[in-house]
């Protein structure tokens, strides 16, 4: 027999613990399945520091368990789980039904959907390593961290020369490190990053090793046409290759961009579905930042309560 549930939240992290907050305290009875990170991307970062309410920072997993309690504190059923399908109804005041780890069904009135987006790295293993040890893939979350320092910045892209134009002003010096001979940014930021003294960028090079035990101390990098080798003593190395939305669950059920990212009206959570709702990373690839996410996982949450509302 289906579980039957008013709202289901899919994923955890601050949007979706922000949801299921204030779908708790509205009496939705929330019901979470977390995925396999509890917690989301924060989890794997060490300081957080730019989350109001912690004027002392905070440690991103300690963070994410504070969200969990307050979640739970008002009713909020938290699961470990993988939403595994799902079959969402099209008509207003449908029930949308998810399997969970391929075996629990689930019928929701509402779905909130915040599963966040991935981070590309490079796959290396001193890199997969060092994470959280000067290893990062957001230069607004951790950049404060290496004020004065010298830092490396991998990618070429807008996202790559936003980050690096972002830690000049906080770092002493920035590394590109170009994989081609070329720049994939828009010239407005490729004239940004040309402009900027205490940026430094080095083309047909890539990483072949982070260096440290514990945290990083450098970068071996590799010039792909000469095959030489130097080394880059730094303390942080921010890898900006792009993020991956968590949606391969939701092709061709819900509207996406070309990238992946869930679509929603206008500034709303909504979906194309009604009662199907997405917050946070899932569907914001401009800021993905822990306080924007929260702020969508509490409009998902309003934007479910008034959907169910409006059913009576």
């Amino acid at each position: 027999m289906a579980e039957k549930i008013k709202c289901l939240i899919i994923g955890s992290g601050p949007a979706g613990y922000t949801a299921a907050i204030y779908a708790a305290r509205a009496d939705m009875k929330p019901v979470m399945y977390t995925g396999m990170q509890m917690g989301g991307q924060l989890t794997t970062t060490t300081e957080v520091d730019n989350f109001p309410g912690y004027p002392n920072g905070t440690d991103g997993t300690a963070m994410m368990e504070d969200l969990k309690n307050q979640a739970e504190r008002f009713g909020t059923d938290v699961r470990f789980g993988v939403v595994t399908k799902v079959e969402f109804s099209e008509k207003e005041g449908g029930i949308h039904k998810v399997i969970v780890d391929e075996s629990t069904e689930i019928e929701a009135q509402t779905v909130i959907i915040s599963t966040g987006a991935t981070a590309k790295y490079l796959g290396l293993e001193s890199e997969q390593r060092l994470i959280g040890g000067g290893v990062s893939a957001c230069a607004t979350c951790d950049g404060f961290f290496y004020k004065g320092q010298d830092v490396v910045v991998v990618g070429a892209g807008d996202t790559a020369a936003e980050e690096a134009t972002y830690l000049a002003n906080i770092c002493s010096k920035v590394t590109m490190l170009v994989r081609k001979d070329y720049m994939r940014a828009s010239k407005a930021m490729q004239h940004r990053v040309n402009k900027t003294k205490n940026i430094t960028v080095l083309y047909n090079t890539e990483i072949d090793e982070v260096l440290g035990d514990n945290v990083v101390e450098g970068v071996r990098a590799v010039n792909n046409q000469t095959q030489e080798k130097i080394e880059i003593p730094v303390t942080g190395v921010f890898i900006a290759i792009g993020h991956k939305p968590n949606t391969d669950l939701f092709k061709g059920i819900l509207d996406m961009d070309e990238t992946g990212y869930l679509i929603t009206k206008g500034k709303s959570t909504k979906t194309n579905l009604p009662g199907v709702f997405a917050a946070g990373d899932v569907q914001d690839k401009e800021y993905r930042q822990a306080v924007t996410a929260a702020g969508t996982g509490c409009m998902a949450a309003l934007d479910a309560e008034r959907y169910l509302g409006g059913l009576e």
